[in-house]
């Protein structure tokens, strides 16, 4: 039986251009800076509390009612949840569902971030919307702008993915083809949908070298999803591409912009960012259109691109902006969406197939 959580009292998110707004605080009682982000999806909530791309942010739920269904064991994207903080209109206190173990606020207390609920949360996402990059504060009192530009100036905004990516390499056992996922912030889903096609799995930190790459013999590299601006990763992208040059690659999320980089294109930073699970994509070559979940405030400049290098292969039906690249010469591929998709939709997880077909029939290699 789930304990009833309390609210610890009035709380504010103050944000950086001055507005403030008042609700009842849950979770951890924290002083928490953050970017301020909103995520559309109706369910899911639980996804994106331990998703590691939310690093730093504050995620607003446009939807009314969040923690309805409560928290489980199984669907955990990372053992720990690294956002600052969660904006929501209602807070479900006590949850129906036969999985729940936890409602989403004594998890918050737990895991120690605060929920800041009774909010209004469209007039923030409209502020969002209007103004993207927003930054603010939640905390057991107003604050002055000067105050949220402190506190949010105290944060190392460039440390991101070496924050919450692995510290050692990890082995997870398979018959089939041998993969070392790069771990820029991974979802386990990504893990979860290489062994579950039978792969091999290595996960290795954001900064394991070519050698070291080189020496654990895959078949083919995946760089995962993450936090932060990729930019702040070029350091690392000499290093990546020889790997990339010599294995079949494939990219998703953060991991597609990181291969953009490797190949000289550039990327930028969205209006207000792409975050849901039902972003329709299309696909070029068939002009099918997919719906996809999405969780990403930076996307790569089309107009960057070397087109002898690399081809645009999913474009975003609603602002057109680049989802998917295919390089000519080499068996590299990226999505700026998630096929995985946990908790939905699956309607792009033939990715998967295309990518683990790649290692065995283009240039893949098999070890004793």
């Amino acid at each position: 039986m789930n304990q009833h959580a309390t609210a610890h009292g009035p709380g504010y998110l103050t944000l950086a251009s001055g507005e403030v707004f008042a609700g009842q605080l849950y979770g951890a009682p924290l002083t928490a800076p953050g970017e301020v982000v909103f995520h559309t999806g109706m369910t899911g909530y639980q996804e994106v509390m331990t998703d590691l791309s939310f690093a730093g942010q504050i995620v607003t739920f446009t939807y009314p009612l969040i923690g309805n269904y409560g928290i489980n064991e199984h669907d955990h994207e990372a053992p720990k949840p690294a956002l600052a903080g969660m904006i929501v209109s209602e807070l479900c206190e006590q949850p129906s569902h036969y999985r729940s173990r936890a409602t989403l606020a004594e998890t918050a207390a737990r895991f120690g971030f605060p929920i800041l609920a009774g909010v209004d949360t469209r007039a923030i996402t409209k502020l969002v919307r209007a103004r993207g990059h927003l930054y603010g504060v939640i905390a057991d009192q107003p604050l002055t702008a000067e105050e949220v530009a402190a506190l949010c100036g105290k944060r190392d905004w460039t440390s991101l993915v070496a924050e919450v990516s692995c510290r050692q390499p990890v082995s997870y056992p398979g018959e089939g083809e041998h993969v070392v996922l790069v771990d820029l912030g991974m979802k386990r889903s990504i893990l979860d949908a290489l062994l579950a096609r039978g792969c091999r799995v290595t996960v290795v930190p954001y900064n394991t070298s070519y050698e070291q790459i080189a020496a654990l013999q895959p078949d083919g590299l995946v760089f995962s999803n993450g936090p932060g601006d990729p930019q702040h990763l070029l350091p690392y992208c000499g290093e990546w591409l020889r790997a990339v040059e010599r294995y079949p690659t494939l990219g998703i999320c953060l991991g597609h912009q990181v291969i953009a980089l490797m190949f000289g294109a550039q990327t930028g930073r969205l209006p207000y960012g792409h975050r849901g699970s039902n972003h329709p994509v299309k696909e070029l070559l068939s002009g099918k259109v997919y719906l996809t979940s999405q969780n990403h405030g930076y996307v790569v400049l089309e107009e960057t691109l070397d087109k002898r290098q690399l081809a645009v292969t999913y474009r975003n039906v609603n602002d057109g902006s680049v989802e998917g690249l295919r390089h000519l010469q080499l068996p590299v591929s990226s999505v700026q969406f998630h096929p995985e998709a946990h908790p939905g939709p699956n309607d792009t997880s033939h990715i998967f197939e295309q990518f683990i077909q790649s290692l065995r029939t283009i240039g893949a290699k098999h070890y004793a």
